[in-house]
């Protein structure tokens, strides 16, 4: 349960980081073009330092959820399922029909 989380956590910062990265300026605007005039809301250096900001924030989330992903997959990968299984069957084995043993004197006359 808890390493299904972490993965959907982790496909959301996928997301996050990816927009977040291509809403900054560039030498070609990207997606930033798009943005609209956001220096109001930011401040006024306009989303730059923000972006930047919020975008080293998510990266460094995106690092601990990873981490902690790959230690959850390292302990889960150390039990196995088949030591969990318990066997409890009421089959009965099928027992053989006892056969005499053949003697020495049975075996000369043959």
């Amino acid at each position: 349960m808890t390493t299904s989380l972490l993965l959907i956590v982790q496909i959301v910062f996928v997301i996050i980081l990816v927009i977040a990265v291509l809403l900054q300026k560039s030498s070609s605007i990207g997606l930033g073009a798009y943005s609209g005039s956001n220096e109001s809301v930011f401040g006024a250096k306009g989303p730059n330092s923000f972006l930047a900001k919020a975008t080293f924030t998510i990266g460094f989330l995106f690092i601990i959820n990873t981490i902690a992903l790959g230690y959850m997959y390292s302990q889960a990968s150390q039990s196995s399922v088949v030591d969990e299984v318990v066997e409890d069957t009421n089959v009965a084995a099928p027992v053989l029909p006892a056969v005499a043993p053949v003697t020495k004197e049975e075996n000369s006359s043959k």
